[in-house]
C-alpha cells in the first residue's frame, strides 16, 4: 500500500490535542439507553459515539442486538449532541443499512476480519465511500491475515482506513479476555506508521478494573487512540456487562491518563526511548508468562517422575537441549556465554520445581 499518509489525513482532520477516543456501549438496547449515554459522552474527550446494532455471539442464544432499528436511535444521537455515530458491520447488507442512515464511521469485527471473503464482500460494498473505515485484528494472531483485510478495504479506494487492536483469542487462561500479544500489533505499527492505530482494552481485558492500565500501556506504545466499552449501568448491560465502565469513570481516565507529546528534540528522544522501553516491556512480561508456563510443565514431569520413581535430573536430555539451544540462540544474535547462563537458571528453576514435588 502506498501513500499510507492519505490514511492518516482522516485523524488529522478531527485537530485533537490527545488521542481519538470512541466510546459508547457495547450494544444499542433502547433508545433511551443510546441518547443517555450519548448526552453524557457528548462534552468530554470523546469525538465518536459507538454502539454494536448486529452482534456477533460466538454461541446461539445471546443478545445479538437490535437490529436496523438501533440505526434510528443513532440518527438521533448525533441530532442531540454533535458526536459521529460508529458501529460494526459484518455483511454487505448492513452496510446498506449503516449507510443509508449516514453512520460515519464502520468497522469490521475480528470474527469477520478473520474471512477474506467476508472482508472482500464488505469492500466491495463499500468501494469508493467517504466513510471512515476500521478493521479490528482477526481473532488469531496472523499479522499477514490482517494486512490482507487492509488491503481488500485500500483495493477498494477506501481512503479513510485505520486499524483496531482488540487482543486475539487463545485457548490458554490468561489474565485478558483476549490476550493482547502487543508484538504484532507493534509489528503492524513498524511496518504502517501511518495508518491509524486504535486500541480496544475492554475486549483485551474483558475485565473493567483492568481498562486503564491497557490505555495507558497503549498510549505508552504511540497508538493513536481509544474505543472504549461504556454504558450507564454497566452492571445490567446486555452484553459484555464485566468490561462497560460508567460515562464518569471514562471522564477521569482521561484525566489519569499520561498522554507524551513532541515538543522539541529533547522530548522526541524521550518519547522515542519510552516507546522502545514500553515494547521492551511487553516482551519482558512475554517472557515471564512462557517461562511460568514452562514450569507448570515441569511439574507435571515432575509427578510423572514420581510416580514413575525416575531420577529427577536426566543428563543426557539436558546436554541435548543446551547444545540445540546455544546454536538456536547463535542464529538469532545471542552469545553462547548468555544462552548457557540463560538456560542453566531455567534448568535449575525446574530442578527446583521437581524437587519439591517429589519430595513432597
Amino acid at each position: 500500500m502506498e501513500n499510507n499518509k492519505q490514511m492518516r489525513t482522516w485523524l488529522d482532520d478531527f485537530k485533537l490535542d490527545h488521542p481519538l477516543v470512541i466510546a459508547g456501549p457495547c450494544s444499542a438496547e433502547t433508545e433511551e439507553q443510546v441518547l443517555n449515554i450519548a448526552n453524557e459522552l457528548k462534552n468530554s474527550d470523546v469525538s465518536i459515539f459507538r454502539a454494536g446494532i448486529w452482534k456477533p455471539r460466538t454461541r446461539p442464544g445471546g443478545f445479538e442486538g437490535v437490529g436496523a432499528i438501533g440505526l434510528k436511535w443513532l440518527q438521533k444521537a448525533k441530532e442531540e449532541t454533535g458526536l459521529l455515530m460508529s458501529t460494526e458491520v459484518a455483511t454487505a447488507a448492513h452496510v446498506q443499512l449503516a449507510l443509508e442512515h449516514d453512520i460515519d464511521v464502520l468497522w469490521i469485527g475480528a470474527r469477520t476480519a478473520a474471512n477474506p471473503f467476508a472482508v472482500q464482500e464488505i469492500a466491495d460494498a463499500l468501494k469508493n465511500t467517504d466513510k471512515i473505515v476500521l478493521l479490528k485484528n482477526p481473532v488469531n494472531p496472523d499479522l499477514s491475515l490482517w494486512i490482507g483485510g487492509l488491503e481488500r478495504l485500500y483495493n477498494a479506494n477506501i481512503k479513510k482506513l485505520g486499524v483496531i487492536h482488540r487482543g486475539f483469542s487463545t485457548y490458554e487462561k490468561t489474565k485478558y479476555r483476549n490476550n493482547p500479544e502487543w508484538q504484532v500489533a507493534i509489528d503492524f505499527q513498524n511496518r504502517f506508521p501511518d495508518v491509524p492505530l486504535i486500541c480496544d482494552p475492554s475486549h483485551i481485558t474483558g475485565k473493567r478494573d483492568m481498562i486503564h492500565e491497557v490505555c495507558q500501556q497503549a498510549l505508552d506504545l504511540n497508538y493513536d487512540g481509544l474505543i472504549i466499552e461504556t454504558h450507564i449501568d454497566p452492571d445490567n448491560a446486555w452484553s459484555d456487562a464485566a468490561q462497560q465502565v460508567t460515562p464518569n469513570t471514562l471522564k477521569q481516565m482521561f484525566v489519569d491518563l499520561k498522554v507524551r507529546k513532541e515538543t522539541d528534540e529533547a522530548d522526541d528522544y524521550n518519547i522515542k526511548l519510552a516507546k522502545f522501553r514500553a515494547q521492551i516491556d511487553v516482551y519482558d512480561d512475554k517472557i515471564l508468562e512462557i517461562t511460568g508456563n514452562r514450569m507448570k510443565i515441569a511439574d507435571e514431569i515432575g509427578l510423572l517422575k514420581k510416580e514413575k520413581n525416575v531420577a529427577i535430573l536426566q543428563n543426557k536430555r539436558w546436554n541435548e537441549i543446551l547444545g540445540k539451544m546455544i546454536l538456536e540462540g547463535e542464529n538469532k544474535g545471542l552469545s553462547e556465554e548468555f544462552v548457557l547462563k540463560l538456560f542453566k537458571a531455567i534448568h535449575q528453576e525446574s530442578i527446583n520445581h521437581q524437587e519439591k514435588i517429589v519430595n513432597k
